[in-house]
């Protein structure tokens, strides 16, 4: 639970990180706002299956064009996901949660595997905006683990 834990801190800092960045570049570019819109959506869509909840209301890759509308997005996952954390005990990680996808698809995946996807996922779409960012000229946002550790 502690690694789990501290990635999850981890992707909260990291979230705040490349919203700053994008803030400061000044960025109009409809995909890299739409990216990271999808990354929010995503976390929210994974934590909503962990609840038992539905998703079909979630749609993952929707034009975006306000940032504080998806900071405000990030920032209610994000005490979501903390409360949720606090609450998880270890012998939970293993219990397999029904669920289906945005196509409606049924899947079972262990709880475990959902957070690591979480945490995962962000990372990974957090790159890709850093890049275009590059391209654009602004400023990446440093979210390397390493870095956040050692705060």
């Amino acid at each position: 639970m502690k690694t789990i834990k501290s990635m999850m801190d981890h992707l909260i800092w990291a979230d705040g990180r490349i919203l700053d960045a994008l803030g400061e570049s000044g960025t109009k570019n409809k995909d890299l706002l739409k990216l990271v819109r999808h990354v929010a959506v995503a976390e929210r869509v994974w934590l909503s299956r962990l609840q038992g909840k539905g998703t079909a209301q979630y749609a993952l890759w929707e034009e975006a064009d306000d940032l504080t509308a998806i900071r405000a997005m990030f920032e209610e996952n994000a005490e979501q996901y903390r409360v949720y954390i606090e609450e998880l005990e270890e012998s939970e990680l293993d219990k397999m949660i029904d669920y289906a996808n945005q196509s409606g698809v049924p899947f079972r995946t262990s709880v475990r595997d959902i957070l690591l996807q979480v945490l995962l996922h962000g990372q990974y779409h957090r790159g890709q905006i850093n890049r275009a960012l590059r391209i654009e000229s602004a400023e990446p946002a440093q979210v390397d683990y390493i870095t956040f550790a050692r705060l």
